[in-house]
Parts: C-alpha cells; structure tokens; sequence
C-alpha cells in the first residue's frame, strides 16, 4: 500500500463517517473543524490529482427528467435540498457554507458545471456522488430517485440567468 492509497483510505473513512453521522453533526461545536482538519491532513499526507469529470457523464447526459417541474416538486425539491444539500452548497445554493471544504462546495446556480449541466448529470451526481476527493458523497440511499428529481427541478429554477 502506498502514501496515495493510504489518502484514498483516509478520506474515504472521514466521508463515510460524514455521511454516517449525517450534515447535522457538523452543527455541533467542533465537528466541522475535525471533518476539515482530516480532509486537510489527507491532502497534506499525500496530494491526489483531483479529478475533474471534463463535460459530465455522457451515458446520463441522455437521461431524460420524467418529473415535471411543477409547484409540488419544486416545494419537495426545495425541502429536500435545505436538507441533505444546503449544508455544503447554500441555502441559495450559490456556494458554502461547504466552501471551506477540499474542494470548494460549487454554486449550483451556474448553468454549466464540470460534472454536467443536463438533468441526468445533475441527477447521477445527487445520486452516485462524485469520486471521494472532491467531497460529494452518494446520497441514492438516503432520497428515492422521485425526490432526486423534485431537487433537479428545484436546482434548475435557481439556475442564474446568463
């Protein structure tokens, strides 16, 4: 085993304790800091390329949204998103809190995104995460795809207007 896999394996832990323990025990004092200070320490003990997902996921850039983008599911939306996501992206989804994570949490309010910008990107980021070290956990246990969805909708109508 070598210094990067030893990372891997460190932040792997952290995340999976983040996820365990879920985004509201970062509201207890000091619990952010540990989460930030072990993600610094497996940055410092052995610097991983980020990977940047150039362009999204062409398989699910061809997923179609099946939910309608309606008062109901933009008010799921928008409650399931103050849930699981704003702790990291924003209540206004426009960056941080999460923003003194490594990486920063991006401003979902951008058309375009590094990891896509059609509905099936943003619903397979939601549901499958992104690799470990760019912090975004898989949150497909924890929403059904329905309410996976009513967040595209939700996130699309913040979406900034270029």
């Amino acid at each position: 085993m070598n210094d990067s896999d030893v990372t891997v394996a460190m932040r792997s832990c952290v995340l999976r304790y983040y996820r365990v323990f879920r985004r509201s025990t970062l509201q207890e004092p000091g619990m952010r800091a540990l989460l930030q200070m072990c993600l610094a320490a497996c940055s410092v003990a052995s610097p991983i390329a980020v990977v940047t997902i150039a362009q999204g996921n062409p398989e699910a850039a061809r997923v179609k949204n099946p939910v309608a983008a309606t008062t109901e599911s933009l008010g799921d939306g928008k409650r399931i998103y103050q849930r699981y996501c704003a702790s990291c992206h924003g209540s206004n989804a426009e960056g941080g809190p999460g923003n003194d994570l490594i990486p920063a949490a991006p401003d979902l309010t951008d058309k375009e995104s590094k990891h896509g910008s059609t509905d099936g990107e943003i619903f397979s980021v939601i549901k499958n995460g992104v690799p470990p070290e760019l912090n975004m956990i898989p949150f497909g246990d924890q929403i059904k795809d329905t309410e996976i969805w009513n967040v595209v909708n939700y996130i699309r109508s913040l979406a900034k207007r270029n």
